[in-house]
């Protein structure tokens, strides 16, 4: 077989280790940014922790200011209020600091406070970020307090549509951070319902990421070392969410999986996406109680590759072994079985599998379900008919 000729990006520079953050006004200062605005959710606004962070970048001459208009599933509106902000501010640079939502809307401002165009625009579709002009996207950098979403590496944020209720991922090469600090410290407060949640959604990124059917050999093997650093560590930060050691690994295994995930996603994202904007569920549970029925309906395209990665992870069983070991670390870390059992009921299925079919997510599923499939898969994710 011809291997067909693909573009290769991986990611920005990454600041690992206990303590890293007390770097953050030299990596500002080394990236031009000199008054930064840092953006974040009003949870982590109000904590000690950050509170001590955006003193100590004062200190050091820099006029920050912070912005948390951020609510968990991101909408415009969010984005909107920091472009204000940001001009506000006169600013020149933004710190993105938190989960996924904080992180997002962080990039979401540096793009857009120099654009004349909607966000919408620039969706993830074909060219569309061309459409952007460059040189009014300013510098990045970010800070990662949960392992899920991996943003810290990504150039793209996830909004959800005013309209639609459709998470709309909006793309442009330059909204990759400068550098990601990613420091354990930063997580451990996380308690471990969200520890559990954000955990699931970097193995979703590193199981999808492996899984899909393009050719990325490098992607493939960053995800599966993901998959290995989440099976031997998800629990433990779960249960004791002082484990630095544990922590860590995840925070690197949630950077390997947005890393890995440039290969594809699938499945669970294009089902996650429609019922987390339709019903504003949290994405990495909604991710980690979908996942088993993904695997399972793909299970023809994909069963010697999970064969594989069963056998690196040390999982007795093949596909069937690994199927038991996501149901078992479900079970473990106190991840639900079926959607009903987090208040999604089956009245808008139809309207999910609509979404399902659309969402950029689908392209990189092993298998092209039809509409009526995904209503079918989604219908026994609420009712847990695996």
């Amino acid at each position: 077989m011809t291997i067909p000729n693909r573009n290769f990006s991986y990611p920005t520079a990454l600041k690992y280790g206990v303590g890293r953050i007390k770097e953050l006004a030299e990596l500002c200062k080394a990236n031009g940014i000199m008054r930064p605005l840092f953006v974040t959710d009003p949870g982590l606004a109000s904590m000690p922790m950050v509170k001590a962070i955006v003193a100590e970048v004062k200190d050091a001459g820099l006029a920050i200011e912070v912005f948390s208009d951020v609510r968990p599933n991101p909408v415009e509106a969010n984005i909107k209020e920091g472009v204000k902000a940001y001009h506000a501010g006169r600013h020149d640079g933004v710190i993105a600091f938190g989960g996924g939502s904080g992180l997002d809307i962080g990039k979401m401002i540096a793009l857009m406070h120099g654009q004349s165009i909607s966000v919408f625009d620039l969706e993830d579709i074909g060219d569309w970020w061309t459409r952007a002009d460059a040189s009014k996207i300013s510098p990045i950098i970010a800070v990662p307090t949960t392992a899920g979403t991996g943003s810290e590496v990504g150039r793209a944020g996830v909004v959800t549509h005013p309209a639609t209720h459709e998470k709309k991922i909006i793309f442009h090469p330059a909204i990759m951070p400068k550098v990601a600090i990613l420091d354990p410290q930063l997580t451990v407060g996380l308690p471990p319902k969200l520890t559990a949640a954000t955990g699931m959604d970097a193995l979703a990124h590193c199981l999808e990421a492996y899984s899909a059917p393009f050719y990325h050999p490098l992607s493939a093997g960053v995800g599966l070392e993901g998959m290995r650093l989440i099976k031997e560590n998800l629990a433990k930060a779960v249960k004791k969410g002082s484990d630095l050691d544990a922590r860590g690994n995840m925070l690197m295994a949630s950077s390997m999986g947005a890393t890995a995930f440039q290969r594809g996603l699938g499945a669970i994202h294009a089902l996650s996406h429609p019922f987390g904007g339709l019903y504003d569920a949290h994405h990495g549970l909604l991710n980690g109680i979908v996942m088993p029925y993904v695997l399972k309906a793909n299970r023809k395209k994909i069963e010697k590759d999970i064969e594989r990665a069963a056998a690196y992870l040390g999982i007795k069983g093949g596909f069937n072994g690994f199927l038991k070991w996501i149901l078992a670390l479900r079970k473990e870390i106190g991840i639900p079985h079926a959607l009903k059992d987090i208040g999604i009921d089956s009245k808008r299925l139809d309207e999910v599998a609509a979404m399902a079919i659309k969402d950029p997510s689908a392209g990189g599923n092993p298998i092209q379900f039809t509409e009526k499939q995904y209503k079918a898969l989604a219908k026994k994710c609420v009712v847990g008919d695996l």
